[in-house]
């Protein structure tokens, strides 16, 4: 499964168009302009299994430096002070890493 058939095509481009720029990363509108804060439990528990890419059950923080490529494979990386602005809104419990529940307030946080 991929991002665009959870989420709108149109709506991951302009998000992911929206903080191309070095820095501007903001994970709140972010989840806001890609629809996922509208999403079911099931639909954001899904999008977590597609960034979780080693299957591992956690986003560590190298998974999160390629977060925006998740959405959009031409999207750029994440700086290392976007990832640990983003590992440390997610992880609750600081283990250095975001759980499926962890992401999941994440987003309803947002």
């Amino acid at each position: 499964m991929s991002m665009t058939e959870l989420l709108g095509a149109e709506d991951v481009k302009k998000a992911v168009e929206a903080f191309a720029a070095a820095g501007s990363f903001d994970h709140k509108k972010f989840i806001q302009m890609v629809g996922l804060k509208k999403k079911s439990v099931d639909e954001v528990k899904k999008v977590f299994h597609i960034l979780d890419k080693d299957k591992s059950g956690f986003i560590e923080e190298e998974e999160l430096r390629f977060f925006l490529q998740c959405f959009l494979p031409a999207a750029r990386e994440l700086s290392a002070q976007e990832v640990k602005m983003l590992l440390d809104a997610g992880d609750k419990d600081g283990d250095g890493k975001i759980g499926v529940e962890e992401f999941s307030s994440l987003v309803a946080e947002s």
